[in-house]
């Protein structure tokens, strides 16, 4: 029996690839890691850069416990099973009235992870809406062949590459709206981007990815991953440590070494492989 999901929501999975929305956190909740969060940027230069985007897990106290939240972990285990990896969390903060935006793609064309069974978990912080720049999906995207992309370096694409896949039917597209707290899970194969944000609050969202421990990365040598739920017979990834506190040195160092593994994946096989910097000086994370 399922723990967490009817069946109507796994087969919305199944069928379109994504499914929205569930519970993520209370209000009072994200209110509280908002706060943390800017908390955190006040205090470090501004809007999160560079390896600060992603695997933060090992760096927040509060998002190691969300990441093995037994409410987030029950949907997840309905889909993939009782034994669960965090591969890794990522921001995609886009900026009041910013012309940032995320181009489609499809996240198994370059994360080298060979499962299909690779679920993702978009919790809100702050309204995600048509006019704060939602995601939009391509219902069934994730059934067909991989579809081609391109590396555009586009200005203002959130993407390390700009990969984007060109010539996608917009009429065809489903906007993933959630309101504070809520989250939507969505397949690792989902043909998905976002426009700008031309609200006037920041639109915030951390995305926390999950995989079976079966599961293999290909294009480097080395990967970790946070053992969250059941066990890990495989070994293929190191288990990252849990930090006590936010910045727990042990955690911070283990992310250092994780956060260059990472980069390195993203940009296999690109001119840009062996560049840490985009244009403006600030480090890519994904």
């Amino acid at each position: 029996m399922p723990k967490a999901l009817d069946e109507n929501a796994i087969g919305n999975l199944k069928r379109d690839g994504f499914h929205f929305p569930i519970p993520g956190v209370t209000e009072t909740e994200a209110a509280d890691y908002r706060r943390q969060l800017e908390a955190f940027e006040a205090a470090n230069g501004g809007s999160l850069k560079g390896a600060h985007r992603f695997k933060t897990h090992l760096l927040f106290k509060w998002l190691a416990y969300l990441v093995r939240a037994p409410h987030i972990l029950d949907p997840v285990e309905d889909l993939i099973g009782p034994n669960i990896l965090c591969w890794t969390t990522h921001w995609f903060i886009k900026e009041p009235q910013s012309p940032s935006y995320v181009s489609w793609h499809q996240d198994n064309n370059y994360w080298g992870l060979d499962t299909k069974d690779l679920v993702s978990v978009w919790i809100a912080l702050s309204p995600a809406t048509v006019e704060s720049g939602c995601m939009r999906m391509l219902p069934g995207s994730h059934l067909k062949p991989p579809m081609p992309h391109v590396d555009t370096r586009a200005q203002h694409n959130m993407l390390t590459r700009g990969q984007t896949i060109m010539d996608v039917d917009e009429s065809l597209a489903v906007n993933v709206e959630l309101q504070t707290g809520e989250a939507a899970l969505f397949d690792y194969s989902i043909a998905h981007a976002s426009h700008p944000n031309k609200s006037d609050d920041r639109r915030i969202g951390i995305v926390l990815r999950y995989i079976p421990p079966e599961t293999r990365q290909v294009l480097a040598d080395w990967d970790s991953a946070a053992l969250v739920r059941g066990e890990d017979a495989y070994g293929h990834f190191e288990h990252e440590p849990v930090p006590q506190i936010d910045l727990d040195p042990v955690a911070v160092a283990f992310h250092q070494k994780a956060e260059e593994m990472q980069r390195q994946v993203y940009y296999k096989g690109t001119e840009w492989q062996e560049k840490r910097v985009t244009d403006d000086g600030v480090e890519a994370p994904y």
